[in-house]
């Protein structure tokens, strides 16, 4: 499934025009990551948590030269599935 069947789905759903559904859906998915950039978890009940965990600089080898690459600190997103999200999935 990608974001245009969402929409698809959306729409189905609400019967409004796929122009509101894709609304809807990028509102959604806007508000889930301005939320994360400002480090604030988004928990969604049923379906799971959304979070921003900070990774520490390290030292990497390329792998084709062996050579030692710096990679900087970055924060990296992070999910975690609800308990009935696992369950349905099983």
């Amino acid at each position: 499934m990608n974001k245009a069947a969402i929409v698809d789905a959306v729409h189905q759903v609400l019967g409004t025009t796929k122009v509101q559904a894709e609304q809807v859906v990028e509102t959604v998915f806007n508000s889930i990551v301005n939320a994360m950039k400002k480090g604030e978890e988004v928990s969604i009940a049923g379906f799971g948590i959304y979070s921003v965990k900070a990774r520490a600089a390290r030292e990497a080898r390329n792998p084709r030269t062996g050579e030692s690459v710096k990679v900087p600190a970055m924060n990296v997103p992070k999910f975690r599935a609800a308990k009935a999200l696992k369950d349905a999935v099983k």
